[in-house]
Formats: C-alpha cells, sequence, structure tokens
C-alpha cells in the first residue's frame, strides 16, 4: 500500500455521503445555478468522495493527522 489510512470510518462515511450529494447538487443545478457554483459543487464532491473512498485525505496528512490505528 502506497498510502497509509488518515480518516476514521465514521469520517469516511460521511465523506462519502457529502461527496454524493455535492455531485448530485451539481449535476441538478448544471444549467440553473452559475456554472462556476456547479463546477465548485462537483469538484468538492468528488473530492470528499474520493477522500471517503480511500480513507487517505493528503490536507489531513500534512496538518498532521496521524494514521489511523489498526488499518
Amino acid at each position: 500500500m502506497v498510502y497509509v489510512k488518515n480518516v476514521p470510518g465514521w469520517e469516511r462515511a460521511l465523506r462519502i455521503v457529502m461527496g454524493l450529494a455535492g455531485l448530485l447538487f451539481a449535476a441538478m443545478s448544471w444549467g440553473t445555478a452559475g456554472f462556476g457554483l456547479a463546477v465548485i459543487a462537483g469538484l468538492t464532491g468528488a473530492t470528499l468522495a474520493l477522500t471517503g473512498l480511500f480513507g487517505f485525505c493528503p490536507m489531513c496528512a500534512m496538518v498532521g493527522r496521524k494514521p489511523v490505528k489498526g488499518r
């Protein structure tokens, strides 16, 4: 494994749910909301969903979050 998981299980689930909600919002508001808002919501949602799926957050690692025990 190239990376060490630094996001606990409860936070991973929350990130996946919130990421999918952001992607859904971006898809639904693509034509109605401003183009920039939909793109920002989509990128944020994708980032949250991916960090939840992989269990690793680069920003958390940069600020010194320790790896999850037992993984």
